[in-house]
């Protein structure tokens, strides 16, 4: 199989490089200065084993490959943002032999969240979701960096809405070849949640900083009690924290990487980087949509929502506002709440 990786940022460019450093054939889609330095210099992949540097095909869309082959895998690793242009544009790419890509191939959504597998339901037939547990660093244009050891990263894989099949224990055996594991379950979604669950603090790491101290740690707390709250409520399933420890335990063990500053995770590399956007819509704000839905309010990821979305649309810098400043913004959110 051929994977091709659309968008090849951290996630995508981890997961990509490993792949071909295992032999297996990839194409990456990227655009910008990234794609332009992955073009020129090849992907530079810094993880605990060394450095490496894959020179691979790079498009910025499906024209450029020309038909697609029949045995090509598609990698969704946007951020879940920007999951519509990426699906309207590949979802009609003509395979050989005939039909579309959202007809004939594969797709699986290397994403945080749950919204993308959703929209992508929509037009492409044949979807499989990945719990992705993989620190990973976009640390300038071409360069992407993975600290974890012995593993870089384990993805959980299954069919969406659920199941499995031959298809996926395929992807799942060639991951395994390229440092990761990659349990195939028949219930992503259960993993995906708890996932998001972890991911609720995204945007108070990205706001505030590192969650340390006790008053952010109280402040995560209470965030994700909403999130459990809601889940809850709408009778969503999700994997414990025990379930989750015994899969993980210590297969992905951070060190420090030379050269490779110490950030934070996906929402903090976005407003490092000044992109604009951010992925609070579908992580604390999937949070909220579901409270609606079912009767729960959820002030404070109301709250982590607005201002993720205010920081990334200002391009003001990660970690600038104080977390005592956050915590007397949620103490208000929290007594409007309750007097509503």
């Amino acid at each position: 199989m051929r994977y091709i990786i659309i968008g090849a940022g951290a996630v995508g460019g981890v997961i990509g490089g490993r792949l071909a450093e295992s032999g297996r054939e990839v194409v990456l889609v990227a655009r910008g200065a990234h794609g332009t330095s992955l073009r020129e210099n090849g992907l530079r992949l810094r993880v605990p084993d060394g450095d490496f540097v894959h020179r691979l095909p790079v498009v910025d869309g499906p024209a450029e490959l020309g038909a697609l082959r029949a045995d090509d895998v598609l990698v969704l690793a946007v951020k879940t943002q920007d999951s519509v242009a990426a699906l309207h544009a590949w979802g009609p790419a003509p395979v050989a032999g005939g039909g579309t890509a959202a007809e004939r191939l594969p797709l699986v959504c290397a994403q945080n969240g749950v919204e993308s597998r959703r929209l992508a339901l929509r037009t492409f037939r044949t979807v499989y979701g990945v719990c992705v547990w993989l620190p990973c660093t976009l640390v300038e244009p071409g360069v992407v960096s993975a600290a974890g050891t012995p593993l870089t990263g384990v993805l959980h894989l299954g069919r969406c809405p659920h199941g499995t099949d031959e298809t996926v224990r395929r992807i799942a055996a060639d991951l395994e070849k390229s440092h990761f594991e990659a349990p195939v379950v028949p219930d992503v979604t259960r993993w995906q949640y708890a996932k998001l669950l972890a991911n609720l603090g995204n945007a108070l790491e990205a706001v505030s900083g590192p969650v340390s101290g006790a008053d952010a740690e109280r402040l995560a707390a209470r965030v994700r009690a909403e999130g459990v709250a809601v889940l809850d409520a709408a009778g969503i399933a999700y994997v414990g924290a025990e379930e989750q420890r015994a899969a993980r335990g210590d297969k992905v063990t951070l060190v420090p990487l030379d050269g490779v500053p110490r950030g934070g995770g996906s929402s903090w590399q976005s407003l490092h980087r000044g992109t604009g956007t951010i992925e609070a819509d579908y992580l604390n704000g999937e949070i909220a949509l579901l409270g609606r839905l079912h009767g729960v309010p959820t002030p404070l990821n109301d709250l982590l929502q607005r201002l993720a979305n205010a920081f990334a649309r200002e391009r003001r810098a990660p970690g600038s506002m104080p977390v005592g400043e956050l915590v007397r913004l949620a103490e208000e959110e929290m007594d409007h709440s309750n007097s509503a």
